[in-house]
């Protein structure tokens, strides 16, 4: 059941990149075939996932190298099946989306499809190696993705950048997941959040310390961000959105999975410290954003700010603030492709990003009225408008936040009225004014290219208005969590009275 969706795309990049005489639509047909396939294999999974039930499911155990305790061990839990759906469905975007006079077709759609494997992997590791393994897969093929296809000159640069971060974050969680297992005597690297129970506070808060970092990178969390906005700027579209939509979802996902679910005492003991961090960074996030004139370097930095929400989250550890942490995992990377796609077509179309030089878009005779129009449903729905899917988990998050941290949670509040003003910034200078005579007839948008958008912009709507078909598929694992950190606080305060 699991393991299909790690190795059909790993078999697919293998097959694209070296089958001889494979044209350029056939690889990309091969390509979109495959990622056709996980998403209906995704979409069965979800049928069969027992909703109520909150430890791992359809679990798959196969001894590897039992010296070092390195075993094939995948499980799927209330946590992992909502970013596992994020990324089948971003993958087939990012195909579908990339252009058909694409360079190098076969290299680029089989590192397409052996991210996609990585990040599946990583998802669904119950095995601490194992995960760093599939953590660690993504990292040379998307190097390669931001130098070889990305936009300007600075491609080398960004991409070298990208490289050096994530090795960086690669070590620290090796370090910290080996320092688990030998120090608490376990007998394999297998994910075990008991084993952690012998280990003194001091020597959990280093541990837990060197994931925050870690992960934090991948998130990445201020003032560990400096190369997202390169990476997503130079980055094509495409990219772009599996940069933003699905592999920041990673450091999300290992903050709470491992850090949260591993180091409990340790976590409420540097809980006041994460949410200050999440404000900040949502804070620093969205004032950057309102300074930009490039567009796509606005979507980036508002990226940043989103993330500042999850950590809040996760810090607050309440079962409502987890819950509305993983939605605003998923959201956020619905709302991040849209955006990212739009802006992508908006510079095919208009040549530029700028916003001095972007106006009247919205013009219905010349300019882009349907992409204009979808353009500010994402900014509607990355504002937090009701209705659409991003309301709802901001909501769960700051409710859920509230009790614990009502300051950090105020600044999430008010950077959440940033986002408005910053999207509207963005509207206000591409949708409306006069547009120049010399540049004013615009390629027009085929249906092709706004596919895409319009399955994107329909799941934000759908489950903007039915958020229990997301709820429902995470609430019992998030509120076991959350009773986890109830349990460890109530007994910090009994030790302290």
């Amino acid at each position: 059941m699991l393991s299909s969706l790690i190795w059909l795309p790993f078999l697919g990049a293998a097959i694209v990149g070296f089958l001889p005489n494979l044209s350029a639509n056939r690889a990309r047909l091969l390509a979109l075939s495959i990622a056709s396939g996980v998403i209906v294999w995704t979409l069965f999974l979800l049928t069969q996932f027992n909703i109520s039930n909150a430890g791992f499911q359809f679990s798959e155990f196969i001894p590897w190298i039992e010296t070092l305790g390195l075993n094939y061990s995948l499980g799927v839990d209330g946590l992992s099946v909502p970013l596992l759906a994020l990324n089948s469905l971003l993958t087939w975007i990012v195909i579908y989306s990339t252009s058909e006079q694409i360079t190098r077709p076969r290299l680029y759609y089989s590192l397409i499809l052996l991210v996609s494997a990585g990040i599946a992997g990583a998802f669904l590791s119950q095995n601490l190696m194992l995960f760093v393994l599939f953590y660690e897969l993504e990292l040379i093929p998307l190097y390669l993705l931001i130098a070889i296809w990305g936009g300007t000159q600075k491609r080398g640069y960004a991409a070298m950048k990208f490289l050096i971060y994530t090795a960086v974050s690669g070590i620290l969680i090796l370090a910290a997941f080996l320092g688990v297992t030998w120090l608490g005597n376990a007998p394999n690297f297998d994910y075990n959040p008991l084993v952690t129970q012998g280990l003194s506070l001091n020597t959990q808060l280093i541990l837990l310390t060197m994931l925050l970092v870690g992960f934090g990178i991948k998130i990445p969390l201020v003032p560990l961000h400096t190369w997202l906005p390169d990476a997503y700027v130079e980055a094509s579209p495409p990219i772009a959105i599996l940069l933003g939509g699905v592999l920041a979802k990673l450091g999300t996902y290992g903050l709470v999975r491992f850090g949260l679910g591993m180091f409990p005492e340790a976590w409420v003991t540097v809980a006041p410290g994460l949410a200050i961090i999440g404000a900040f960074s949502a804070a620093y996030g969205a004032l950057s954003a309102i300074a930009q004139k490039d567009i796509k370097r606005m979507v980036a930095y508002s990226s940043i700010g989103h993330m500042g929400y999850i950590l809040l989250a996760a810090a607050a550890a309440t079962p409502l603030s987890l819950l509305g942490a993983v939605l605003q995992m998923f959201s956020h990377g619905l709302i991040l492709a849209i955006l990212f796609h739009l802006v992508g077509i908006v510079e095919t179309k208009v040549g530029t990003r700028d916003l001095d030089v972007l106006n009247g878009l919205l013009s219905p005779q010349r300019g882009l009225p349907f992409t204009t129009g979808l353009l500010v449903l994402g900014g509607m729905a990355s504002a937090g408008i009701p209705g659409l899917v991003g309301f709802i988990a901001e909501f769960l998050v700051l409710q859920g936040s509230f009790s614990a941290f009502p300051i950090p949670t105020l600044v999430c509040v008010l950077c959440s009225g940033l986002t408005a003003v910053y999207f509207v910034i963005l509207l206000n200078r591409t949708c409306f004014g006069k547009l120049d005579n010399s540049t004013a007839y615009y390629p027009k948008v085929q249906w092709v290219e706004r596919t895409p958008a319009l399955v994107l912009a329909a799941l934000i709507f759908f489950l903007g208005l039915q958020p229990a078909w997301l709820v429902r598929l995470t609430e019992t694992t998030t509120t076991a969590m959350g009773a986890t950190i109830t349990a460890t606080n109530n007994v910090q305060v009994a030790v302290k009275n």
